[in-house]
């Protein structure tokens, strides 16, 4: 993998838990927001979208079961950050938007989230 994946989850999704109720992830969405308000930046990695239910196969492949949370930011094939909260198999990662919205700013240019 030679560019950072963000891994999203595509909206408008059912949870069995929650019996005839739509939803969005909050959070993918705000990365959704960030991506559309700077295209030519978003153009520097590769999104991945994928349907809500697990098993989530393409995240699985790249983090391991235990780390299917999304959104994810998988770091290019060698590539580290401050930001990076975990590891599998030797490639990095990032978990929660926090930090993500960090790696996006530090690593492809992204302007700062307000305080």
């Amino acid at each position: 993998m030679h560019r950072d994946r963000l891994f999203l989850l595509l909206p408008d999704f059912e949870d069995p838990a929650y019996p005839g109720q739509r939803f969005y992830c909050w959070h993918c969405a705000l990365m959704e927001g960030v991506l559309a308000s700077f295209p030519d930046l978003a153009g520097r990695l590769d999104v991945e979208r994928i349907a809500w239910p697990r098993p989530r196969l393409p995240v699985i492949e790249l983090l391991g079961e235990e780390n299917q949370s999304l959104p994810a930011l998988v770091l290019a094939d060698g590539e580290t950050s401050s930001h990076q909260t975990g590891t599998y198999k030797g490639r990095a990662f990032i978990s929660g938007k926090d930090k993500i919205l960090a790696a996006l700013s530090e690593r492809h240019g992204f302007p700062d989230p307000h305080p």
